[in-house]
């Protein structure tokens, strides 16, 4: 089994990966191809993805029973003794948003008037 979700790819892209596997929501490719034929597929789309994302999730003889790649995506796979986990990135948001420096247009009419 091998499933394949692209994000804002090409619509070339998608109709390509149609000749292969089935679409069965936009963006969402699921089908049943030989490791070579998924390989392959898997090249052309990280060749031709463009300014998208792409996520390839596939059948695999290992202790989670799958594997997946990714390509152009912010959260990576890293192997765990064995076990693949998904790295997410800390993003650290401001406790506070930053306060625009000197006076507001309103104080200065009320300090120097109009």
């Amino acid at each position: 089994m091998t499933v394949i979700v692209l994000t804002q790819c090409p619509v070339g892209l998608r109709g390509f990966l149609t000749r292969w596997l089935l679409e069965i929501s936009p963006g969402v490719f699921i089908g049943g191809p030989s490791a070579r034929i998924r390989a392959a597929l898997w090249e052309e789309v990280k060749q031709y993805a463009g300014n998208g994302r792409a996520l390839l999730a596939y059948s695999a003889d290992n202790e989670q029973g799958f594997s997946f790649e990714t390509h152009d995506h912010k959260w990576h796979p890293i192997d765990r003794e064995g076990v693949t986990l998904i790295h997410r990135p800390n993003e650290r948001v401001s406790p506070t948003p930053s306060v625009a420096q000197g006076w507001s247009k309103a104080a200065k009419r009320r300090r120097f008037g109009r």
